[in-house]
């Protein structure tokens, strides 16, 4: 649509978690750095949450991919399983072969074997749920179990846990005392900033191809900022529809006036409170 428009070589908004577009920011870029250190004293569990549109899946994704030559690493994308079916699922993504394992035991056998393997190949096992706060309550007890997995001198398996805030809310109870114990890390990620917002958008147009001066003016980013909360996808949305609305217009440049367009045509956009501002 508007790429051409403003000479872009790709649409730079897409709500697909794509992670040439990580930018570093603050509460992000400490997340990251966390992770990996976390992970190479091989301890536990490690949690890391944040509410809806933050940006955990990428952080997810790219965690997935530093892993990558480092590690044997099992994804796990929707955990709403039966504990057997995690069992299961891990398994398989840890390459061991369930077909002949006939009940939760068995598997659970098996897996120990695959863990201890690579243990001895000195290969890290790390297992990564996203959206953890869809577990239910006895699954998330069975996962427990798995960090009972370990050797003399070490854990075979590390767990990382990425989750909405309910996440937190359902390791409170008293009955997952013992999984909450073993979390030895974790942090929460954090809406961006007013400043963060305008590099957010800049890195995201440079890395669709655009090379030119600010597409959008200060007030359009205070706009977006301000209706957006700094939630990375409500940012994106915004963005979009404020291009879509420049390029409908025929101008170059995103003003205030398009971002409120985008604004008023977004549900789950804050509102501009006219009152306020004034005040």
């Amino acid at each position: 649509m508007y790429e051409s428009h403003f000479g872009l070589q790709e649409a730079p908004f897409a709500l697909t978690p794509n992670t040439r577009y990580f930018l570093r920011a603050p509460s992000h870029a400490d997340a990251l750095e966390l992770l990996l250190v976390a992970l190479q004293q091989r301890e536990g569990f490690i949690k890391v949450t944040g509410e809806v549109g933050t940006g955990k899946t990428l952080l997810c994704r790219l965690l997935l991919n530093e892993l990558d030559k480092t590690a044997c690493t099992a994804y796990i994308p929707n955990p709403n399983l039966p504990p057997e079916t995690l069992y299961e699922a891990v398994a398989e993504e840890l390459g061991v072969d369930v077909a002949g394992c006939s009940n939760g035991h068995q598997i659970l056998n098996a897996l120990n074997q695959r863990l201890i393997a690579l243990a001895m190949e000195q290969s890290p096992a790390v297992l990564v749920i996203d959206e953890a706060q869809a577990m239910p309550e006895e699954t998330i007890e069975a996962l427990r179990l798995l960090t009972n997995l370990e050797t003399e001198s070490t854990r075979l398996l590390q767990i990382v846990l990425f989750g909405q805030p309910e996440l937190d809310t359902i390791l409170a109870k008293d009955s997952l005392r013992q999984l909450r114990q073993r979390i030895t890390f974790q942090t929460r990620l954090q809406p961006l900033g007013q400043e963060s917002v305008g590099q957010y958008l800049r890195h995201r147009l440079a890395r669709a191809g655009y090379n030119g001066a600010d597409i959008f003016a200060p007030a359009a980013l205070k706009v977006i900022w301000r209706s957006s909360g700094g939630i990375p996808r409500l940012v994106n949305v915004l963005a979009h529809k404020s291009m879509l609305a420049a390029w409908g217009r025929g101008d170059r440049q995103v003003a205030r006036k398009h971002a409120l367009q985008a604004v008023k045509d977004t549900e789950s956009a804050r509102p501009v409170s006219w009152l306020r501002r004034w005040v």
